[in-house]
Protein backbone atom coordinates (compact mmCIF):
# COMPACT_ATOMS: atom_id res chain seq x y z
CA UNK A 1 0.00 0.00 0.00
CA UNK A 2 1.49 3.25 -1.14
CA UNK A 3 2.07 6.04 1.89
CA UNK A 4 0.02 8.76 1.68
CA UNK A 5 1.91 12.04 1.91
CA UNK A 6 4.53 9.79 -0.53
CA UNK A 7 1.58 9.87 -2.75
CA UNK A 8 1.05 14.05 -2.25
CA UNK A 9 4.44 14.45 -2.65
CA UNK A 10 5.46 12.81 -5.74
CA UNK A 11 1.39 12.95 -7.29
CA UNK A 12 3.25 13.71 -10.89
CA UNK A 13 5.84 11.23 -10.74
CA UNK A 14 3.45 8.66 -9.53
CA UNK A 15 1.08 8.76 -12.48
CA UNK A 16 3.84 8.56 -15.04
CA UNK A 17 4.80 5.36 -13.24
CA UNK A 18 1.77 3.81 -12.79
CA UNK A 19 0.92 4.62 -16.32
CA UNK A 20 3.71 1.64 -16.83
CA UNK A 21 1.24 -0.77 -15.63
CA UNK A 22 -1.47 0.84 -17.76
CA UNK A 23 -3.14 2.14 -14.52
CA UNK A 24 -4.85 5.29 -14.64
CA UNK A 25 -3.65 6.52 -11.59
CA UNK A 26 -4.77 10.42 -11.57
CA UNK A 27 -8.54 10.01 -10.73
CA UNK A 28 -7.71 7.41 -8.10
CA UNK A 29 -4.59 9.75 -6.33
CA UNK A 30 -7.20 12.67 -6.73
CA UNK A 31 -9.25 10.92 -4.56
CA UNK A 32 -6.91 9.79 -1.92
CA UNK A 33 -5.46 13.41 -1.58
CA UNK A 34 -9.20 14.62 -1.58
CA UNK A 35 -9.88 12.22 1.45
CA UNK A 36 -6.61 12.78 3.38
CA UNK A 37 -7.86 16.53 3.12
CA UNK A 38 -11.57 15.71 4.39
CA UNK A 39 -9.62 13.08 7.18
CA UNK A 40 -6.96 16.27 8.93
CA UNK A 41 -10.03 18.77 8.92
CA UNK A 42 -12.47 16.47 10.49
CA UNK A 43 -9.53 15.27 12.61
CA UNK A 44 -8.76 19.16 13.25
CA UNK A 45 -12.77 19.75 14.13
CA UNK A 46 -12.51 16.64 16.35
CA UNK A 47 -9.94 17.38 18.46
CA UNK A 48 -10.88 21.31 19.00
CA UNK A 49 -14.54 19.98 20.03
CA UNK A 50 -13.02 17.45 22.70
CA UNK A 51 -10.79 20.46 23.45
CA UNK A 52 -13.81 22.81 24.28
CA UNK A 53 -15.54 19.85 26.00
CA UNK A 54 -12.56 19.47 28.61
CA UNK A 55 -11.77 22.90 29.00
CA UNK A 56 -15.77 23.25 29.85
CA UNK A 57 -16.00 20.47 31.95
CA UNK A 58 -12.90 21.90 34.52
CA UNK A 59 -14.92 25.56 34.29
CA UNK A 60 -18.00 23.65 35.55
CA UNK A 61 -16.51 21.88 38.52
CA UNK A 62 -15.11 25.32 39.71
CA UNK A 63 -18.51 26.79 39.45
CA UNK A 64 -20.24 24.69 41.30
CA UNK A 65 -17.71 25.24 43.69
CA UNK A 66 -17.84 28.70 43.59
CA UNK A 67 -21.90 27.99 43.75
CA UNK A 68 -22.48 29.23 40.74
CA UNK A 69 -24.92 26.98 39.86
CA UNK A 70 -27.00 28.34 36.95
CA UNK A 71 -23.94 29.20 35.19
CA UNK A 72 -22.61 25.45 35.76
CA UNK A 73 -25.73 24.28 34.16
CA UNK A 74 -25.67 26.21 30.87
CA UNK A 75 -21.93 25.28 30.84
CA UNK A 76 -23.33 21.08 30.82
CA UNK A 77 -25.73 21.64 28.08
CA UNK A 78 -22.97 23.12 26.23
CA UNK A 79 -20.85 20.19 26.76
CA UNK A 80 -23.71 18.00 25.99
CA UNK A 81 -24.02 19.28 23.00
CA UNK A 82 -20.01 19.55 22.36
CA UNK A 83 -20.07 15.35 23.38
CA UNK A 84 -22.86 14.90 21.06
CA UNK A 85 -20.91 16.88 18.35
CA UNK A 86 -17.57 14.61 18.53
CA UNK A 87 -19.56 11.69 18.37
CA UNK A 88 -20.59 12.65 15.34
CA UNK A 89 -17.16 13.84 14.21
CA UNK A 90 -15.14 10.92 15.27
CA UNK A 91 -18.28 8.77 13.10
CA UNK A 92 -17.19 10.55 10.19
CA UNK A 93 -13.79 10.03 10.69
CA UNK A 94 -14.25 6.63 10.70
CA UNK A 95 -15.83 6.18 7.44
CA UNK A 96 -13.32 8.41 5.74
CA UNK A 97 -10.24 6.31 6.99
CA UNK A 98 -11.87 3.48 5.87
CA UNK A 99 -12.96 4.62 2.54
CA UNK A 100 -9.56 5.86 2.43
CA UNK A 101 -7.75 2.56 2.74
CA UNK A 102 -10.05 1.17 0.73
CA UNK A 103 -9.13 3.04 -2.09
CA UNK A 104 -5.39 2.56 -1.35
CA UNK A 105 -5.89 -0.59 -1.30
CA UNK A 106 -6.95 -0.72 -5.24
CA UNK A 107 -3.43 1.16 -6.31
CA UNK A 108 -1.03 -1.13 -7.21
CA UNK A 109 2.76 -0.47 -6.45
CA UNK A 110 5.41 2.23 -8.19
CA UNK A 111 7.03 0.23 -10.63
CA UNK A 112 11.12 0.30 -10.28
CA UNK A 113 13.04 2.44 -13.28
CA UNK A 114 14.17 -0.56 -14.59
CA UNK A 115 10.99 -1.84 -15.18
CA UNK A 116 10.67 -1.88 -18.96
CA UNK A 117 7.02 -0.76 -20.75
CA UNK A 118 4.94 -3.16 -21.96
CA UNK A 119 1.80 -4.71 -22.05
CA UNK A 120 1.98 -8.77 -21.67
CA UNK A 121 4.32 -11.47 -21.18
CA UNK A 122 5.73 -10.79 -24.28
CA UNK A 123 7.22 -7.66 -23.41
CA UNK A 124 8.97 -8.79 -21.01
CA UNK A 125 13.13 -7.95 -21.41
CA UNK A 126 15.45 -11.41 -20.99
CA UNK A 127 18.34 -10.31 -19.42
CA UNK A 128 20.31 -13.67 -19.07
CA UNK A 129 20.34 -17.02 -20.49
CA UNK A 130 22.94 -19.99 -19.02
CA UNK A 131 23.15 -23.65 -19.55
CA UNK A 132 22.94 -26.24 -22.68
CA UNK A 133 19.75 -27.40 -24.04
CA UNK A 134 20.19 -31.17 -24.18
CA UNK A 135 19.63 -33.48 -27.01
CA UNK A 136 17.39 -35.90 -26.62
CA UNK A 137 16.96 -39.26 -28.17
CA UNK A 138 13.98 -39.09 -31.00
CA UNK A 139 10.66 -39.65 -29.83
CA UNK A 140 11.38 -37.86 -26.84
CA UNK A 141 8.33 -37.76 -24.68
CA UNK A 142 6.53 -34.75 -22.62
CA UNK A 143 6.73 -34.97 -18.88
CA UNK A 144 2.77 -36.04 -18.55
CA UNK A 145 3.61 -39.18 -20.82
CA UNK A 146 6.83 -40.07 -18.72
CA UNK A 147 4.95 -39.59 -15.39
CA UNK A 148 2.18 -42.17 -17.18
CA UNK A 149 5.09 -44.40 -18.53
CA UNK A 150 7.48 -44.79 -15.01
CA UNK A 151 4.05 -45.25 -12.63
CA UNK A 152 4.95 -41.42 -10.95
CA UNK A 153 2.50 -39.55 -10.58
CA UNK A 154 -0.81 -39.86 -10.93
CA UNK A 155 -3.03 -37.43 -12.73
CA UNK A 156 -6.52 -39.34 -13.33
CA UNK A 157 -6.30 -40.45 -9.49
CA UNK A 158 -6.41 -36.79 -8.31
CA UNK A 159 -9.09 -36.28 -10.40
CA UNK A 160 -10.89 -39.13 -8.77
CA UNK A 161 -10.19 -37.72 -5.20
CA UNK A 162 -10.60 -34.17 -6.06
CA UNK A 163 -10.47 -33.19 -9.12
CA UNK A 164 -8.31 -31.91 -12.25
CA UNK A 165 -4.98 -30.39 -11.16
CA UNK A 166 -4.64 -32.32 -7.70
CA UNK A 167 -1.62 -34.85 -9.03
CA UNK A 168 -0.90 -38.13 -6.74
CA UNK A 169 3.04 -38.59 -6.94
CA UNK A 170 3.52 -42.43 -6.59
CA UNK A 171 7.07 -44.11 -5.57
CA UNK A 172 10.01 -42.75 -7.01
CA UNK A 173 7.93 -39.56 -7.79
CA UNK A 174 6.91 -39.21 -4.42
CA UNK A 175 10.62 -39.38 -3.07
CA UNK A 176 11.92 -37.32 -6.18
CA UNK A 177 9.07 -34.90 -5.04
CA UNK A 178 10.44 -35.06 -1.53
CA UNK A 179 14.33 -35.18 -2.44
CA UNK A 180 13.73 -31.53 -4.13
CA UNK A 181 12.01 -29.91 -0.84
CA UNK A 182 14.99 -31.65 1.26
CA UNK A 183 17.30 -30.20 -1.30
CA UNK A 184 16.05 -26.46 -1.93
CA UNK A 185 15.15 -26.33 2.08
CA UNK A 186 19.29 -26.87 2.37
CA UNK A 187 20.26 -24.71 -0.17
CA UNK A 188 18.27 -21.71 1.53
CA UNK A 189 19.77 -22.62 5.37
CA UNK A 190 23.05 -22.75 4.19
CA UNK A 191 22.96 -19.19 2.52
CA UNK A 192 21.55 -17.79 6.22
CA UNK A 193 17.71 -18.39 5.75
CA UNK A 194 16.45 -19.50 8.69
CA UNK A 195 13.85 -22.54 8.54
CA UNK A 196 10.01 -22.25 9.53
CA UNK A 197 7.18 -24.54 9.64
CA UNK A 198 4.12 -22.57 9.05
CA UNK A 199 0.18 -23.05 8.74
CA UNK A 200 -1.47 -23.76 5.56
CA UNK A 201 -4.30 -21.10 6.35
CA UNK A 202 -4.48 -17.83 7.59
CA UNK A 203 -6.95 -14.83 8.26
CA UNK A 204 -8.00 -12.34 6.36
CA UNK A 205 -5.85 -9.63 8.29
CA UNK A 206 -3.04 -11.40 6.65
CA UNK A 207 -4.29 -11.87 3.24
CA UNK A 208 -4.56 -7.93 3.13
CA UNK A 209 -1.17 -7.31 4.81
CA UNK A 210 0.91 -9.18 1.44
CA UNK A 211 -1.12 -7.64 -0.87
CA UNK A 212 -3.60 -11.29 -2.16
CA UNK A 213 -6.47 -9.28 -1.07
CA UNK A 214 -8.36 -7.78 -2.45
CA UNK A 215 -6.20 -8.00 -5.91
CA UNK A 216 -6.84 -12.01 -5.88
CA UNK A 217 -9.88 -12.74 -3.61
CA UNK A 218 -10.85 -14.80 -6.48
CA UNK A 219 -8.10 -16.88 -7.37
CA UNK A 220 -7.71 -18.08 -3.82
CA UNK A 221 -9.60 -21.07 -1.94
CA UNK A 222 -12.02 -19.34 0.38
CA UNK A 223 -13.34 -21.59 3.55
CA UNK A 224 -16.36 -19.72 4.41
CA UNK A 225 -17.32 -21.76 7.92
CA UNK A 226 -13.99 -20.06 9.70
CA UNK A 227 -13.39 -17.21 6.96
CA UNK A 228 -10.21 -18.56 6.30
CA UNK A 229 -8.11 -18.70 3.21
CA UNK A 230 -5.43 -21.35 1.69
CA UNK A 231 -1.99 -20.09 1.51
CA UNK A 232 -1.30 -19.41 -2.22
CA UNK A 233 2.52 -18.93 -1.20
CA UNK A 234 4.28 -19.59 2.37
CA UNK A 235 5.32 -15.44 1.40
CA UNK A 236 1.63 -15.07 3.08
CA UNK A 237 2.21 -16.77 6.37
CA UNK A 238 6.15 -16.25 6.48
CA UNK A 239 5.58 -12.50 6.15
CA UNK A 240 2.60 -11.96 8.35
CA UNK A 241 4.90 -13.47 11.16
CA UNK A 242 6.36 -10.12 11.34
CA UNK A 243 2.77 -7.88 10.86
CA UNK A 244 2.99 -5.07 13.40
CA UNK A 245 6.36 -5.57 14.46
CA UNK A 246 9.18 -2.75 15.49
CA UNK A 247 12.04 -4.51 15.14
CA UNK A 248 15.59 -3.14 15.94
CA UNK A 249 17.87 -2.27 13.18
CA UNK A 250 20.38 -4.66 13.71
CA UNK A 251 17.99 -7.82 13.49
CA UNK A 252 18.05 -6.63 10.20
CA UNK A 253 17.90 -8.45 7.71
CA UNK A 254 15.58 -10.95 8.43
CA UNK A 255 16.09 -13.93 5.98
CA UNK A 256 13.15 -17.07 6.22
CA UNK A 257 12.58 -20.02 4.07
CA UNK A 258 9.71 -22.31 4.64
CA UNK A 259 8.52 -24.96 2.44
CA UNK A 260 4.40 -25.18 1.93
CA UNK A 261 1.77 -26.37 -0.22
CA UNK A 262 0.14 -24.18 -2.09
CA UNK A 263 -3.10 -23.67 -3.41
CA UNK A 264 -4.12 -21.60 -6.26
CA UNK A 265 -7.96 -21.95 -8.05
CA UNK A 266 -6.34 -20.36 -11.36
CA UNK A 267 -9.52 -19.79 -12.65
CA UNK A 268 -9.96 -19.62 -16.40
CA UNK A 269 -6.55 -21.37 -17.09
CA UNK A 270 -7.57 -23.98 -19.78
CA UNK A 271 -5.77 -25.21 -22.91
CA UNK A 272 -2.26 -27.40 -24.12
CA UNK A 273 0.03 -25.31 -22.13
CA UNK A 274 -1.50 -25.93 -18.74
CA UNK A 275 -1.46 -29.48 -19.41
CA UNK A 276 0.19 -32.06 -16.74
CA UNK A 277 2.44 -30.14 -14.19
CA UNK A 278 2.32 -27.06 -16.05
CA UNK A 279 -0.52 -25.57 -14.36
CA UNK A 280 -2.31 -27.11 -10.64
CA UNK A 281 -4.42 -26.10 -8.15
CA UNK A 282 -2.11 -27.62 -5.41
CA UNK A 283 1.42 -27.65 -5.68
CA UNK A 284 4.95 -27.64 -3.48
CA UNK A 285 6.71 -25.05 -2.87
CA UNK A 286 9.98 -23.40 -0.77
CA UNK A 287 10.14 -20.19 -0.46
CA UNK A 288 12.75 -17.75 0.58
CA UNK A 289 11.82 -14.32 2.19
CA UNK A 290 13.94 -11.33 3.59
CA UNK A 291 13.12 -8.25 5.18
CA UNK A 292 15.96 -5.58 4.87
CA UNK A 293 17.04 -1.67 5.76
CA UNK A 294 15.28 -0.03 2.50
CA UNK A 295 18.96 0.72 1.31
CA UNK A 296 20.29 -2.58 1.41
CA UNK A 297 16.78 -4.20 -0.58
CA UNK A 298 18.26 -4.38 -3.87
CA UNK A 299 20.98 -5.46 -3.15
CA UNK A 300 19.80 -8.20 -1.24
CA UNK A 301 17.35 -8.90 -4.43
CA UNK A 302 20.25 -9.20 -6.68
CA UNK A 303 21.60 -11.95 -3.84
CA UNK A 304 18.78 -13.68 -3.80
CA UNK A 305 18.74 -13.68 -7.99
CA UNK A 306 22.52 -15.23 -7.50
CA UNK A 307 20.86 -18.24 -4.75
CA UNK A 308 18.49 -19.26 -7.42
CA UNK A 309 21.16 -19.51 -10.29
CA UNK A 310 23.53 -21.56 -8.44
CA UNK A 311 20.41 -23.77 -7.46
CA UNK A 312 19.88 -24.44 -11.36
CA UNK A 313 23.45 -24.57 -12.25
CA UNK A 314 23.78 -27.18 -9.92
CA UNK A 315 20.65 -28.82 -11.08
CA UNK A 316 22.52 -28.55 -14.54
CA UNK A 317 19.01 -27.31 -16.07
CA UNK A 318 19.00 -25.05 -18.79
CA UNK A 319 17.33 -21.69 -17.59
CA UNK A 320 16.87 -17.99 -18.20
CA UNK A 321 16.15 -14.91 -16.28
CA UNK A 322 13.30 -12.07 -17.55
CA UNK A 323 12.99 -8.88 -16.19
CA UNK A 324 9.20 -8.44 -15.85
CA UNK A 325 7.39 -5.41 -18.00
CA UNK A 326 5.31 -2.89 -16.60
CA UNK A 327 1.99 -4.94 -17.94
CA UNK A 328 3.50 -8.50 -16.47
CA UNK A 329 4.74 -7.36 -12.95
CA UNK A 330 2.41 -8.68 -9.93
CA UNK A 331 0.07 -5.95 -7.84
CA UNK A 332 2.66 -5.87 -5.52
CA UNK A 333 6.03 -5.66 -6.73
CA UNK A 334 8.26 -2.94 -7.94
CA UNK A 335 10.68 -5.63 -9.47
CA UNK A 336 10.44 -8.77 -10.37
CA UNK A 337 12.46 -11.44 -12.22
CA UNK A 338 10.92 -14.41 -13.71
CA UNK A 339 13.21 -17.69 -13.59
CA UNK A 340 12.35 -20.22 -16.71
CA UNK A 341 13.87 -23.62 -17.33
CA UNK A 342 13.71 -24.57 -20.87
CA UNK A 343 11.80 -28.14 -21.33
CA UNK A 344 13.35 -30.00 -24.62
CA UNK A 345 10.49 -32.23 -24.51
CA UNK A 346 7.85 -29.70 -25.00
CA UNK A 347 10.01 -27.00 -26.59
CA UNK A 348 8.97 -24.21 -23.94
CA UNK A 349 10.23 -22.22 -21.29
CA UNK A 350 8.53 -22.76 -18.28
CA UNK A 351 8.52 -20.55 -15.39
CA UNK A 352 9.87 -21.69 -11.92
CA UNK A 353 10.55 -18.84 -10.04
CA UNK A 354 9.57 -15.25 -9.06
CA UNK A 355 11.96 -13.25 -7.57
CA UNK A 356 10.42 -9.51 -5.96
CA UNK A 357 11.46 -6.44 -4.62
CA UNK A 358 7.99 -4.95 -2.89
CA UNK A 359 9.47 -1.87 -1.50
CA UNK A 360 7.59 -0.58 1.67
CA UNK A 361 4.57 -1.33 -0.51
CA UNK A 362 3.62 -4.57 1.79
CA UNK A 363 5.39 -3.26 4.93
CA UNK A 364 3.04 -0.32 5.07
CA UNK A 365 0.02 -2.41 5.12
CA UNK A 366 1.75 -4.80 7.41
CA UNK A 367 3.00 -1.66 9.64
CA UNK A 368 6.17 -3.22 9.77
CA UNK A 369 8.62 -1.16 10.90
CA UNK A 370 12.21 -1.18 12.21
CA UNK A 371 13.61 2.04 14.76
CA UNK A 372 17.01 3.29 12.95
CA UNK A 373 19.98 4.77 14.70
CA UNK A 374 18.58 8.00 15.43
CA UNK A 375 15.47 6.68 16.89
CA UNK A 376 13.23 7.60 14.05
CA UNK A 377 10.49 4.72 12.99
CA UNK A 378 10.42 3.36 9.38
CA UNK A 379 9.06 0.89 7.42
CA UNK A 380 11.59 -1.92 5.97
CA UNK A 381 11.50 -3.41 2.51
CA UNK A 382 10.36 -6.86 2.06
CA UNK A 383 11.18 -9.19 -0.43
CA UNK A 384 10.37 -12.58 -1.72
CA UNK A 385 11.10 -15.82 -3.79
CA UNK A 386 10.20 -19.31 -5.55
CA UNK A 387 13.65 -21.01 -4.25
CA UNK A 388 11.99 -23.03 -5.63
CA UNK A 389 8.67 -24.05 -7.25
CA UNK A 390 8.46 -27.94 -7.63
CA UNK A 391 5.79 -28.89 -10.17
CA UNK A 392 7.79 -27.48 -13.41
CA UNK A 393 11.57 -27.84 -12.07
CA UNK A 394 10.00 -31.53 -11.85
CA UNK A 395 8.89 -31.41 -14.96
CA UNK A 396 12.30 -29.88 -16.30
CA UNK A 397 14.14 -32.70 -14.75
CA UNK A 398 12.14 -35.57 -16.01
CA UNK A 399 11.83 -33.88 -19.72
CA UNK A 400 15.59 -32.85 -20.08
CA UNK A 401 16.95 -36.06 -18.21
CA UNK A 402 15.31 -38.57 -20.03
CA UNK A 403 17.64 -41.27 -21.56
CA UNK A 404 16.78 -44.85 -23.19
CA UNK A 405 18.12 -46.40 -19.78
CA UNK A 406 15.40 -43.98 -17.78
CA UNK A 407 14.92 -40.81 -16.23
CA UNK A 408 18.75 -39.89 -14.94
CA UNK A 409 18.91 -38.04 -11.15
CA UNK A 410 20.60 -34.91 -11.15
CA UNK A 411 23.67 -35.59 -9.77
CA UNK A 412 23.12 -33.57 -6.91
CA UNK A 413 19.93 -35.02 -5.81
CA UNK A 414 21.58 -38.45 -5.92
CA UNK A 415 21.78 -38.59 -1.79
CA UNK A 416 18.55 -37.24 -1.50
CA UNK A 417 16.77 -39.54 -3.18
CA UNK A 418 19.08 -43.18 -3.11
CA UNK A 419 18.52 -43.52 -6.64
CA UNK A 420 20.08 -42.67 -10.00
CA UNK A 421 17.52 -43.41 -12.31
CA UNK A 422 13.61 -43.68 -12.67
CA UNK A 423 13.30 -46.86 -14.67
Amino acid sequence: MLVVQQIIANKEEYIKALAKRNFDAAPVLDKVIALDEGRRATQAKLDNTLADSNKFSKEIGMLFKNGEQQKANLLKEKTAQLKEASKELSTRLTEIQEELIEVLYTIPNIPHDSVPDGQSDEDNEEIFKEGEVPKLEEGALPHWELAKKYDIIDFELGVKITGAGFPVYKGKGARLQRALINYFLDKNTAAGYKEYQVPHLVNETSGYGTGQLPDKEGQMYHVTGDDLYLIPTAEVPVTNMFRDELVTENELPICCTGYTPCFRREAGSYGAHVRGLNRLHQFDKVEIVRIEKPENSYQALDGMVEHVKDILRELKLPYRILRLCGGDIGFTSALTFDFEVFSTAQDRWLEISSVSNFESFQANRLKLRFKDTNGKNQLVHTLNGSSLALPRVLAGILENYQTPKGIKIPDVLVPYCGFEYID
